[in-house]
């Protein structure tokens, strides 16, 4: 059953599943292109997900792509017992592949030498996950597209690989950038909060205040801005500079919109249904669940558009909360009627709920916006890195090796 129109909309490339191709055939494909584009994959984890019931499904399933040159897991919060474990649990993957031991005292060394420079990632999380991962996939070289998707998929199948990777990874076509999307339903009821009722309304908001805007009509483009399946070539990884808090997903599209055109990026339809871990609302709770993913998405939007000029003040933010909050609440509606169409539940109240958090963590990330305007929560871009330390790729190469043949 296809899922989806022909159409395209904004100003990036929409890679449709509009018939339903075997996987075997698109595998196929990606075993011919890996001649001339070897690929890799990239997952950012926690050692918990080593024990949910997504990952292992996951890994036996992409045990079976015969296409992957390299994999390489961040492992993030894991003892020695339990990276020691990771080892384990990830070698039945006949890739090479490696597992980065974050908290082991390789890295951490490296880490608290490039800390010392002020050039490592100054909050733990995925983006420092991804950061590292990117490091090492730099270093080795095996890998010419890469993907990179959570480890968290519950409905997971090698054939969202497969698409993901293909936009990249077939050499007659030019993209750099792929971002991965999806419908997000499961359990018969529409997902996706963050998405649908703060990111799109926050977007149409902001082209309403601040007037049209090149790069809102892109970020308004893409079907699902927050997916965390995305593949690009490796040069793009040189000159990323990619966010260390929540904005990970909306920092990575606006420096793609920086460093690229926008017939180098396009978006592809990866999967019929996808459901994955969710996270709290957290409605009393600004640093936590949604609320504080919300205020990290904002001052990402914000940060983005001052370096094009845009000024914001206090009137500004009441403005743009009063014009999102308007625009939200007709989303709900929208979102209701679609629900009750296709026979799903929707809870109205509590997606009003979120939409009113929503607004009031929108005036939170602004009142943060102009007290700390010389805020960057960027990671430094590798080549920076490189220029100060040039032999840095060579140490994190080194050390993962070191910890591999220590402890398998």
């Amino acid at each position: 059953m296809t899922m989806a129109d022909f159409y395209q909309n904004g100003v990036i490339t929409t890679l449709h599943n509009l018939v339903d191709r075997s996987i075997e055939e698109l595998e196929s494909e990606l075993k011919s292109f890996s001649q001339s584009r070897p690929m890799g994959l990239l997952l950012p984890s926690l050692f918990s997900e080593l024990e949910g019931e997504a990952l292992p499904n996951i890994i036996d399933d992409i045990a079976k792509v015969d296409y992957l040159s390299q994999v390489v897991i961040g492992l993030d919060r894991a003892t020695e017992e339990q990276y020691r474990h990771a080892l384990q649990f990830f070698s039945k993957l006949p890739q090479h592949h490696r597992v980065l031991w974050n908290d082991g005292p390789r890295l951490k060394a490296i880490d608290a030498k490039l800390q010392a420079l002020e050039l490592a990632p100054t909050e733990l999380g995925k983006g420092r996950n991804v950061w590292y991962c990117m490091g090492y996939i730099l270093a080795t070289k095996k890998a010419e597209s890469i993907g990179l998707h959570d480890c968290d998929i519950l409905t997971y199948d090698r054939g969202l690989l497969a698409r993901l990777l293909y936009p990249v990874a077939n050499p007659r076509f030019n993209y750099e950038f792929s971002k991965g999307y999806y419908a997000r339903v499961a359990d018969g009821k529409i997902n996706g909060r963050v998405s649908r009722l703060l990111v799109t309304p926050l977007i149409r908001a902001l082209q309403r205040v601040c007037g049209h805007n090149e790069y809102l009509e892109y970020m308004d483009s893409f079907r699902y801005p927050l997916a965390g399946e995305f593949s690009f070539r490796r040069d793009v990884l040189n000159d990323l500079r990619i966010p260390s808090d929540w904005g990970l997903e909306i920092g990575t599209l606006s420096e793609m919109h920086r460093n690229y055109s926008h017939n180098r990026i396009c978006q592809v339809d990866i999967a019929q249904t996808y459901d994955h871990k969710h996270q709290d609302l957290s409605l009393d709770n600004q640093q936590a669940g949604l609320s504080k993913m919300s205020i990290d998405i904002a001052k990402a939007l914000f940060r983005k558009l001052a370096t094009q000029g845009e000024k914001f003040d206090a009137g500004t933010f009441r403005s743009l909360k009063a014009t999102y909050y308007r625009i939200a609440l007709d989303f709900v509606e929208t979102f209701n009627n679609d629900a009750i169409m296709n026979g799903l539940k929707f809870d109205i109240h509590t997606e009003e709920n979120a939409v009113e958090m929503f607004a009031q963590n929108i005036m939170t990330a602004g009142q943060h916006f102009l007290e700390n305007p010389m805020e960057t929560p960027f990671i430094p871009t590798w080549n920076r890195v490189v220029s100060a330390v040039p032999d840095i790729l060579d140490e994190i190469k080194e050390a993962v090796e070191l910890d591999f043949n220590e402890f398998s």
